[in-house]
């Protein structure tokens, strides 16, 4: 089992509490998780790894997956993918090649609209809301 932690934000892989923890997937900005002895027990037995993901490459991940999939999810479900990604460039033998690997990415991009806007790349258009309104734009 392989866990990935914000890079501002991961007190189990830096083996203390983190006061102020900083990071921009809001759902793992988590300074002292109650989890934190069971995340360990299950990395131990499982042989795994718990690591940690940037910013950057949390939203690397983010948009990747809205690209490629359509799913828009929130920053926190990035870090999976993220950390599978980092872990296979820094180790392409990491995991074996016959592997199923699944991520769990279950907070919806809607959570956090403000991520979305800030790295579509557009900017939105704001109407009035009414039906006239939003046809009207529409129709351009």
């Amino acid at each position: 089992m392989y866990g990935f932690q914000a890079a501002g934000s991961a007190p189990i892989v830096d083996g203390h509490p983190i006061a102020n923890p900083e990071t921009i997937a809001t759902a793992i900005r988590i300074g002292n998780p109650a989890s934190w002895k069971p995340a360990l027990e299950a990395q131990e037995e499982s042989g795994g790894h718990i690591g940690k993901v940037t910013d950057e490459e949390i939203l690397q991940a983010y948009m990747l997956i809205a690209r490629t999939e359509g799913i828009l999810v929130e920053p926190a479900c990035a870090a999976p993918l993220a950390g599978l990604i980092k872990l296979i460039k820094s180790n392409p033998n990491a995991i074996p090649a016959d592997s199923l690997i699944t991520a769990t990415m279950t907070g919806h991009g809607l959570k956090d609209p403000d991520t979305a806007i800030q790295t579509s790349g557009f900017k939105p258009i704001q109407a009035e809301p009414t039906f006239e309104a939003v046809l009207q734009i529409l129709k351009g």
